[in-house]
């Protein structure tokens, strides 16, 4: 489901990888992923899958500010993950179905989900990954007609000056700090890497409509250097 750099991080999971993710972003991780919890809410949705959850923070989010009649689940690959994922939830008397499955092969009937959204881990599953189209594939499948992909992501920022900063940022700031924080080399010289080199906001746009959405809207978030994306089936 992910780049092979990033496998071991995932799987081990290190102690701090929450703590890595609040520091490399600022905390600024937090206020973007809550934007997209409303987003997801945002029609109403009944049924909600966090894509590629990771240790569940989407999925919490929306349970904190949704109603107790949508259904949560989270999916993803780790177990070990998951099991993160499963003691927050414990811990914040949260309700959410916790899941380890493929992102290339659901384990969801057609058209069951309302929304399904994903935080910080389109990268993962698009950036030169040859199994990109199956994986939105996959994700228009299990969405109702109307249904909504909501996708909050890093992004390139539209202004020279600003983008160069925010490389300048990525490479000399978040690369070092999450490699010594997290002591896993290989998964920040990816994250590095695949940040500086990701889609545009209009190119990922473009990317979900011909992967077969029937709309795509983008906002910018801290002057373009991450998106949020809602894209309808």
């Amino acid at each position: 489901m992910t780049s092979r750099p990033l496998y071991s991080m995932f799987v081990a999971v290190p102690p701090r990888y929450d703590i890595v993710n609040h520091i490399v972003t600022l905390g600024l991780d937090t206020r973007w992923r809550n934007l997209a919890a409303r987003e997801c809410l945002a029609s109403g949705a009944q049924t909600f899958l966090d894509l590629g959850c990771g240790t569940g923070d989407l999925a919490l989010t929306v349970s904190r500010i949704g109603t107790n009649d949508t259904e949560i689940a989270g999916l993803d690959y780790s177990q070990p993950m998951l099991d993160r994922a499963v003691k927050k939830a414990h811990q914040r008397h949260t309700a959410v179905s916790f899941i380890r499955g493929d992102a290339a092969a659901l384990p969801f009937p057609d058209a069951v989900f309302d929304c399904v959204g994903i935080s910080f881990a389109f990268r993962n599953l698009t950036y030169k990954n040859p199994n990109a189209r199956q994986y939105l594939s996959e994700v228009l499948r299990v969405l109702r007609p109307g249904g909504r992909f909501v996708v909050v992501e890093s992004s390139q920022p539209p202004s020279p000056i600003f983008n160069w900063i925010f490389r300048c940022y990525v490479r000399w700031f978040v690369r070092p700090a999450g490699i010594l924080v997290s002591g896993n080399p290989g998964a920040y010289r990816y994250l590095s890497e695949s940040v500086t080199r990701f889609y545009s906001a209009p190119e990922a746009a473009r990317l979900l409509t011909d992967a077969g959405f029937s709309k795509t809207t983008f906002r910018r978030i801290f002057l373009g250097a991450a998106a949020l994306h809602v894209a309808v089936k």
